[in-house]
């Protein structure tokens, strides 16, 4: 596992981090976006759509909690999962998040809420405010990524 991080000036920065994921991203995939409310996660998983083709704004899936996007729509089968709203990770199996990822990649937002343990072959992306507004990103590659993330 790789740790390392970098500062994203602004929206358009970290919309970009999205865009060079969806050029990584394959069937199978779980990208974990964690960080407080505001930090971009929503950002970096709308990058990534637009970067898998999708046309116009992506809503974000906090009260439907998982927004699927499908081909034509995007290049590739996304899971686009918001669990905030989750009161534990026992509700986590009604999703049927394990048995999408045969098809498709996941992009989670709170994957904390799934428990520890919860798909440990993710990228995971951690974003933090700095006291200027900027972000600083900070990501855990696992094996299954390092060729692909650096």
């Amino acid at each position: 596992m790789t740790i390392g991080s970098c500062r994203l000036a602004d929206a358009v920065e970290t919309e970009a981090v999205g865009a060079r994921l969806a050029t990584m991203i394959q069937p199978g995939d779980v990208i974990a976006l964690s960080g407080p409310l505001g930090a971009g996660k929503t950002s970096i998983a709308r990058g990534l759509l637009a970067g898998l083709g999708l046309i116009g704004e992506a809503p974000s899936p906090s009260f439907a909690i998982v927004q699927p996007y499908d081909p034509p729509e995007v290049r590739l089968p996304v899971l686009h999962v918001d669990l905030y709203r989750l009161d534990g990770s026992h509700e986590l199996e009604e999703l049927g998040l394990d048995e999408a990822l045969l098809d498709s990649a996941l992009v989670v937002e709170w994957p904390d809420r799934a428990g520890a343990g919860a798909w440990p072959d993710a990228l995971r992306l951690t974003l933090a405010i700095e006291p200027d507004g900027a972000r600083r990103l900070t990501w855990e590659t696992p094996a299954a990524w390092e060729r692909r993330w650096s």
